[in-house]
């Protein structure tokens, strides 16, 4: 079915994604193209002319909108933001110290980011960088001769008791009751 220049004008202003790929806008004005989803301040109508791809735009001198990216078949912004806060987690989590200097270089709000792990993984950042510790930990339990507080500090846990309640917590079971039945370590430490 094709649409008419008021269908799509409606759904530009009402930025409604399911109209993404079926058309694009450009504003006169501006030199600018978009997605109709693009929450940019809505142009004037009468500035505003209609592409049915993101070529045709291009073609026609438009230059790509920075916020929606109608160049990129697909755009999804909060997975790009998750993937550079994971990598960074990924990389830092048994070093809080330089974990928070690199958080805090990404430029994201604390409630921003944390309202972007709920939204797209189910979980807090603290959450996640838990988990990941304790998984190490259980690692090391298993492959290793370290003590279980040598174990805790390699993880980035400040001091043996907090590893073992998000051990505890997260596992089920205490380290020492985790190594004894996985790895077999009677003489733990």
């Amino acid at each position: 079915m094709l649409l008419s220049d008021e269908q799509k004008w409606k759904a530009a202003v009402d930025c409604d994604s399911s109209y993404d790929g079926q058309f694009f806008y450009g504003v006169k004005t501006t030199g600018i193209f978009c997605r109709p989803s693009c929450k940019s301040k809505s142009p004037k109508r009468d500035h505003v002319v209609f592409f049915d791809t993101a070529e045709q735009a291009q073609t026609a001198g438009f230059r790509p909108c920075k916020r929606c990216r109608p160049d990129l078949l697909k755009f999804e912004p909060k997975r790009e933001t998750i993937e550079g806060i994971k990598k960074v987690i990924d990389e830092f989590y048994t070093d809080p110290k330089q974990l928070k200097k690199e958080i805090d270089e990404l430029g994201i709000s604390k409630n921003s980011m944390i309202r972007l792990f709920q939204d797209q993984l189910g979980m807090t950042p603290v959450q996640y960088i838990n988990k990941l510790r304790i998984e190490k930990a259980k690692e090391l339990l298993l492959n290793s001769q370290d003590t279980i507080l040598s174990i805790a500090l390699q993880c980035g846990f400040g001091s043996l008791s907090t590893f073992y309640r998000f051990f505890q917590h997260l596992v089920g079971m205490s380290p020492i009751q985790y190594s004894k039945l996985f790895a077999g370590k009677e003489d733990v430490k």
